[in-house]
């Protein structure tokens, strides 16, 4: 059995949609953040670093959202969310994973949590506001991505693993002064992702109150 340690709307968001596409069976752990169960002795010995999300399968305990991610569609190759190995659409999805993982992922991160960088007032003021242009830019670049009309997915006609996680993102930006939901092609490409069902099921699964984005 799947365990997937777990905070809603968290980065564990992406392994439990993905979990949901693929249709496994799984145990959703509540790690409460606010009680700081994610320092506990128990979970440190899960993830050292004292990050959610967590997945456990058997001897196997995998950390970092990305890793996750490669976990499952590697291990799962009949759910189709990620293009043959060796061929360049699979290049393309590596790199994207990748944008979504080292780039947007931390700008937004960094415009949530800008106090886990300073605690001096104004320098947290300046990074929020660094990180907001970052995401925005960001967002430019998905956004050309998606205006090319390859298709209604980010990697084209194939729905993949990168469509969550990009989701994700798009969620976590909507107490933003603009957020994601807003750019021409972004808005739209999220609103597709969240007619799926197996991501209606993994939100409503976290409780979280509509809108999504």
């Amino acid at each position: 059995m799947i365990k997937l340690y777990y905070y809603p709307s968290y980065a564990s968001m992406v392994p439990h949609m993905l979990i949901e596409e693929i249709g496994l069976d799984y145990e959703l752990v509540f790690t409460d953040r606010y009680a700081n169960a994610h320092k506990s002795e128990a979970f440190l010995r899960l993830n050292p670093n004292g990050l959610i999300p967590v997945f456990e399968e058997g001897d196997l305990v995998l950390y970092e959202t990305a890793a996750i991610c490669l976990h499952l569609v590697d291990r799962h190759p009949g759910a189709c969310l990620a293009p043959a190995v060796g061929t360049a659409d699979r290049a393309h999805f590596y790199k994207w994973l990748m944008w979504l993982a080292t780039a947007l992922h931390p700008a937004l991160s960094m415009y949530l949590h800008p106090d886990k960088w300073a605690s001096e007032r104004s320098v947290v003021t300046q990074l929020k506001a660094s990180a907001e242009a970052k995401v925005s830019d960001l967002l430019n670049v998905i956004d050309a991505e998606l205006g090319k009309g390859g298709g209604p997915w980010l990697l084209g006609d194939a729905y993949s693993a990168v469509d969550p996680y990009a989701l994700m993102l798009c969620r976590w930006s909507r107490g933003m002064p603009r957020p994601a939901s807003s750019w021409p092609h972004v808005g739209p490409y999220a609103r597709r992702i969240l007619e799926r069902p197996a991501i209606r099921r993994a939100f409503r699964q976290e409780y979280l109150a509509e809108p999504w984005i």
